[in-house]
This record gives structure tokens, C-alpha cells and sequence, in this order.
């Protein structure tokens, strides 16, 4: 459990009854931390009150702005602090390609080679926060056993520190984030700093230092000369913004790469008219020494000169959006769509709830929302009319976003906005449009009155448009899925038969990588005094493979009923889908229960052998006679075998997606699956499948769908 408390309240304005922390917890311990492993920066969050959320409270050794798409992050994201709590344990990233593999969205942000170290605060009572570390790209790909014990002791002091405050009423707040200590002395007694001004202001090539933030310190006369300025107009200002011709994200993304990296970058650029200088930038953990000198004209087809004054997106905001793209991609159905921007965004911008409105009918439809504590709220924006004078619906008929500071701006344009009771105070409406057309609003809402400056507003309606391009696609495969759902649902037994004799439960999942509908089937058919029961799987994953799922058990019940013995079942069966010319196969399992002999009769076609467990607990693995998959031999037999079924015997039919996954071998995995079923015990059909199933690996990666049927001898045959 993360230890948080109700309400909306930011936490630089809490107040409590019990003493603040008086000492920078956070910061000294960060610190020592840092010193111990040797880290080049890091971070502390802390859970935010009443929201799944964490929240940085304090970072060294890099500029926030290097992380503002993770200042504030949603416990369900794909983060490596959201990681490292929701799993209680350290999580550790080696470097960039197992950053691309791992967290794909902030290998987007971050495109620079570093290594990751992320755990939580917690105690055995609650999770009190996050930490993260990095290191430069010269550290080993391994955490090595000194540093893990060294990042798991201090994390675990703090978070007892964090605990007895909890107890004592004194809330921890956020601190100072902890600036590289300057590098005043590191010349002491090589070199005074009056001569070495002027060994630097006789060098024919520029040279700039730049602190942490990338701010200017230092400029010697040729970089002045270089760059076109006045050394007295660059001291403190970031050279990117400082310098017009500088003021590209592709520069201040190379600064980022050395401070993060710790390796020397370059690059070149162009001073107008016709001047190229070459930018070096040789860095440490207290800044970066920046070399500029002239370079020979560089072709950039295509690329043209930021005109004077022009303003840039600042690389922050555009990590936003790459942030929130990324997270995109991953999104499926809505309601992956609205999970994803509540994680990635809500927290980034600080809005405290989310609605996402769409249109149905010449209605307002509410698709998704986030954070409403009364959900009779959401429900009384559900079917308005879209000609009602409401932000939301003007907002969607016109594709103009409107921004809103206070609750008084917005009362004053929508006087009935004031009878709705949702105890927020400032809102941005976001048009979605995709293709050209309007297809919802997003509604962030604030608890606190806020202000949209321009470069907020841009990047908030951006970020519209992607959301747009997602909602759409999602809502296209939601539509698709219940198409599928619909047709895959006729096509299994909507219940199973009571059979003289034998209980029976079964299982189906569909895979998650598809469209979630395939070929498996399962059934079971009552001809007293016995019974038939089959297992099978089609090749594909599709509608084709589907509909021939439905033919063929449709074809074994018939079979079955008009008297046919299992051998000759499976021979028809594959007669009939050789006639059908579809040039798919099928795996199939049909066996004939007799309650009277308490024995089964089994025919097998390439299917994954059944289990068999014995009452006193024994499993074992029926390698039944048999022959090769329907559909490829018309002449192909199908020898039987004959399976003795005490009481309290259950048999396992299964289809390969419960044993089968990348990297793993089969047998070993219907071993695994025989151990779990001799583990479970006598309880009861229903529950013993939710078992295998839960405790399989394949099962949860759900690459192929997933059908169980379970049959249990009773006593009373």
C-alpha cells in the first residue's frame, strides 16, 4: 500500500497539525546515497495525497527539466520507479538498448547511453516512495553486489525515516533540488586566475563553460568574437536561447546527451550568413566546457535559419509529447487510451481528473474518465445534446479549444456550469480531431485555479491531435473485438451437460495479440449411457479459423451421435476437413467416457497429451497411440487407447497455448503443468482450472488462445 491521504491538496501547500520536517531529509540522504555508489545523479518521489501518484520531491546532479515527463508519475506507468513500487523491489536498467527493450517510452525522451538504478521506500508496513540513480554510459552493464546493498540500506533508513515521520504527524516536503558543487580551487596552486584569464583570452578558438543547466559562466573574447555577442550579454542566459541561431532542440538535445552520458558530443551549426562553427562540449559532473571553432560549410538541404526572435518549443515540452507518443503506440481498445493519458499526462501537466467525451447519435457520449471522486459527476455530462450551450459539446462541434483559469471565466461563458458540483477550479477542453473532423474533447481538470500560458496551450492541443489519432483506432478495434467476441462466444457451448458418472468444468482465453479469435473449441456430448468429449485447436488466428472451428464440432457432435466409435470420429472428421480444401490443420483430443466401466476411450491428433491424476494424488502424462494433425492425410488412422478412470480421477484437456512460450520446452512445461495439478488437492473443477491457468507462464503471456476442459470420475456411476 502506498501511504498517501485523501483530498486534491498540491503538496508544497500542505499543512498539518504535527511539525514539518525541519532538516532536508531527502536531500542528505539523496546525497550520501550518490557519494556511496558513486552515481552521477538521482532522484527522491514521494506518493502524492489522495492520488496514485508519485511526485519528485527532490533531484541531484541533473536539471529537473531533464525528467519533466516523469516530475510527476502515475503508479500504473511504465516507468522504472513505478516499476520498482508496484513490485517492491529494485529495478535496474544496464544501458540504452535494454532501456529501448525495457521502457521503450522513456528510451524515446532519452535517447543517450546511461545506466538505471530505481527501488522503493518501503517498509514491511507501506511504500512511502521511489528512488532513482543513474550512472554514466562508463559503468559496467551489471549492478554489482556493493552497489546493491549500498542502494538497498540507504533506501531502506530513509524509508524508516519517512515512516516514524508519518507516525509523528510530521509531514516530509518537498526540497531544494542539489546543484554540482562548483569547482572553485580545482587550479589552486597549478595556475592563478588572473593569468589563466589571460592564457584563455589569447587562444585562437572559443571557449565556453557551461554549469549544469547549461547556463553560461564563462566566454572568452573568440567565442564572444565567434558566436556575434558581447561576452556581457551571454554570462547566465542558456546559449540556446541567448543566441537565435542557437535556438534549436537539436542543440540543447547534444548538451543533454554529454551531461547524461558523460561522453564528449558535437556538433555544427550554422551562424548567418554563411558561417559554420564547430561546437564541442567536453563534459564533467559539474558542468560542460564547450570548444567552438570554424568549420567547413556543411550541406543541410532542406534546412532553413530560425528567423530572429522566433520562438522554438522548448525540448521540455517536446518530450511530452514524444513521452505521451510513445505510450500511444501501445494503446489498444478506449480504455487503453484513456488509461495511457491519464498516467502520462495528468500527472506531467497537474491536473488532478480526466474526462474523455465522444459522440453518439448527435449526443455527448463520456468514452472514458479519470479522477472524478463522485461519478455522478461524469454521469451528468453523458448524453447531453450537442447543441447544448456546454464547453464540452462546443468544443467538439468546433474543434476549438478552450482554456478556462478560473471557475468564474468559465461560469461566465456557461452560466449553467455552475450547478455542477465537481470541486474543480480551472479546465482545459481539448478538440480531437482526426482526419480533419472533430471526434471528441478531452477534459483535464485542475484543483487549483491555473494559468495556460501560449507554450501550454500548443502543447496541450498537440497532444489533443495525438490522442485523436488513437482514440480513433481504438475505437475501430473495439468494434472489431466485439465482432469477434460475438462470434467466438456462438461458437463454444454456451454451458456444458450434466454426464452420469463425471463432472466436468472448463476455461477458454483469448490470445491477447490478435483479435481475439482463434481456433480452439472444447465440447461435451451426453449419449446415454455414455459420453464423448473433445479438445481441439485450428491453425490461425482469424475469422477463417474460426468458422472452421464451428464446423468441425459441429461435425464430431454429429458423428458422435449418430454412433460412431472415437476411431472412426476422428476419421470422418479429417475426411471432412480435407473435402473442405481450407489448407489449414487442426489438433484434436476425442475421448468416449463409459461411467459403467469407469474407463475412457481416447483418440489423438497431434494434440498435447491429457494428464491423468489418481485419487491419491499421483499425476501422469497419457502418451496416447494416435495420428497426425487433421487435414493432412486423408488415408491417416487413428488408433484408440483405453484409460482406466478411478473415482476421483480427473482428466486434463488442454490446448498448446496452456504449456507452449518462446525460449521454453514443451515437455518441460507439461511437466510444470503436472506438478501444479499433483499440488492442488481435491477442490473444486471450476477452481482447479482458474489454477492451472493462473500459475501458467504461457497462459499470461497469452500468446495463443487457451481452452481447458477438466473431467472428474464420481463413485456414483
Amino acid at each position: 500500500m502506498v501511504g498517501v491521504s485523501d483530498g486534491h491538496t498540491p503538496r508544497q501547500a500542505l499543512t498539518a497539525a504535527g511539525r514539518a520536517v525541519d532538516r532536508p531529509v531527502l536531500s542528505s540522504a539523496l546525497a550520501a546515497l550518490l557519494d556511496e555508489v558513486h552515481a552521477h545523479s538521482g532522484a527522491v518521489y514521494l506518493p502524492v495525497p489522495g492520488q496514485p501518484v508519485l511526485e519528485m520531491a527532490v533531484m541531484a546532479g541533473m536539471p529537473r527539466a531533464f525528467a519533466a515527463p516523469w516530475e510527476r508519475v502515475g503508479l500504473s506507468a511504465s516507468v522504472p520507479v513505478a516499476h520498482a513500487v508496484r513490485d517492491r523491489q529494485l529495478v535496474w536498467v544496464g544501458g540504452e538498448e535494454e532501456m529501448v527493450r525495457r521502457y521503450p517510452r522513456v528510451a524515446v525522451v532519452l535517447p543517450y547511453p546511461f545506466a538505471l538504478a530505481a527501488l522503493p521506500l518501503a517498509t514491511r508496513n507501506a511504500t512511502y516512495g521511489a528512488v532513482f540513480v543513474t550512472w554514466p554510459a562508463s559503468h559496467p552493464p551489471e549492478l554489482s553486489g556493493h552497489e546493491r546493498n549500498r542502494l538497498t540500506a540507504a533506501c531502506d533508513r530513509l524509508a524508516l525515516r519517512l515512516e516514524r515521520a508519518a507516525a509523528e504527524g510530521r509531514p516530509v516536503l518537498s526540497e531544494p533540488d542539489l546543484l554540482a558543487p562548483a569547482p572553485a580551487g580545482e587550479a589552486a596552486g597549478t595556475l592563478g586566475s588572473a593569468e589563466a584569464a589571460r592564457m584563455v583570452a589569447r587562444l585562437p578558438y572559443g571557449l565556453v563553460s557551461l554549469d549544469v543547466h547549461g547556463r553560461v559562466s564563462y566566454a572568452n573574447p573568440a567565442a564572444a568574437e565567434l558566436i556575434g555577442l558581447p561576452a556581457g550579454e551571454l554570462l547566465g542566459t542558456l546559449l540556446w536561447a541567448s543566441v537565435p541561431w542557437l535556438n534549436d532542440p537539436v542543440y540543447e538535445d547534444r548538451y543533454r546527451a554529454a551531461l547524461i552520458s558523460q561522453h564528449v558530443t558535437s556538433f555544427v551549426a550554422l551562424r548567418p550568413p554563411g558561417d559554420w562553427l564547430s561546437f564541442r562540449m567536453y563534459p564533467s559532473t559539474t558542468g560542460l566546457s564547450v570548444r567552438i571553432s570554424r568549420a567547413r560549410a556543411v550541406a543541410e538541404p532542406g534546412r532553413g535559419t530560425p528567423e530572429p526572435g522566433a520562438g522554438r518549443a522548448g525540448l521540455v515540452t517536446i518530450s511530452h509529447v514524444l513521452s505521451l507518443a510513445a505510450a500511444l503506440t501501445e494503446a489498444v481498445g478506449v480504455r487503453d487510451v484513456v488509461r495511457l493519458v491519464a498516467d502520462e499526462i495528468v500527472p506531467a501537466v497537474g491536473s488532478q481528473a480526466l474526462m474523455v467525451l465522444g459522440s453518439q447519435s448527435g449526443r455527448l457520449r463520456v468514452l472514458g474518465h479519470h479522477g472524478y471522486r463522485d461519478p455522478r459527476v461524469v454521469e451528468g455530462f453523458d448524453g447531453i445534446p450537442l447543441t447544448a450551450p456546454t464547453p464540452g459539446a462546443h468544443v467538439l462541434t468546433t474543434g476549438v479549444p478552450a482554456f478556462f483559469d478560473c471557475r468564474r471565466q468559465l461560469e461566465r461563458l456557461y452560466p449553467h456550469r455552475a450547478s455542477v458540483p465537481d470541486d474543480f477550479a480551472a479546465w482545459a477542453y481539448l478538440p480531437l480531431i482526426a482526419s480533419g473532423r472533430p471526434v471528441g474533447t478531452c477534459v483535464l481538470s485542475y484543483a487549483e485555479p491555473h494559468h495556460f500560458p501560449a507554450d501550454e496551450r500548443a502543447v496541450l492541443t498537440s497532444l489533443g491531435g495525438m490522442m485523436a489519432q488513437a482514440l480513433e483506432r481504438a475505437r475501430l478495434y473495439d468494434a472489431k473485438h466485439r465482432l469477434a467476441h460475438g462470434l467466438q462466444q456462438a461458437l463454444l457451448p454456451h454451458s456444458l451437460p450434466r454426464l452420469a458418472g463425471f463432472d466436468a468444468a472448463a476455461c477458454y482465453l483469448p490470445a491477447t495479440q490478435h483479435m481475439e479469435i482463434g481456433g480452439d473449441f472444447y465440447d461435451l456430448v451426453a449419449t446415454e449411457p455414455t459420453a464423448a468429449a473433445v479438445i481441439g485447436d485450428v491453425q490461425g488466428h482469424n475469422v477463417t479459423a474460426a468458422g472452421l472451428m464451428g464446423q468441425l464440432r459441429t461435425a464430431v457432435r454429429a458423428y458422435t451421435t449418430v454412433g460412431q466409435e472415437p476411431e472412426e470420429v476422428m476419421r470422418s472428421t479429417n475426411r471432412l476437413l480435407m473435402d473442405l480444401g481450407v489448407e489449414l490443420f487442426a489438433s484434436c483430443l476425442y475421448l468416449r467416457l463409459d461411467p459403467a466401466s469407469r474407463s475412457a476411450v481416447m483418440s489423438r491428433a497431434g494434440h498435447p497429451p491429457p494428464l491423468l491424476r489418481r485419487p491419491d494424488g499421483r499425476v501422469r502424462v497419457l502418451d496416447l497411440a494416435g495420428g497426425p494433425l487433421l487435414g493432412i492425410d486423408a488415408a491417416a488412422t487413428y488408433p484408440t487407447t483405453r484409460v482406466g478412470l478411478a473415482p476421483g480421477s480427473v482428466l486434463v484437456l488442454y490446448t498448446d497455448g496452456l504449456v507452449e512460450s518462446p525460449g521454453v520446452d514443451i515437455e518441460d512445461a507439461i511437466a510444470e503443468l503436472g506438478h501444479r495439478l499433483g499440488e492442488a488437492g481435491d477442490v473444486p473443477l471450476g477452481e482447479l482450472a482458474d489454477r492451472l491457468v493462473r500459475h501458467s507462464v504461457a497462459a499470461r503471456e497469452r500468446i495463443d488462445d487457451v481452452a481447458v476442459l477438466l473431467l472428474r470420475a464420481r463413485g456414483d456411476g
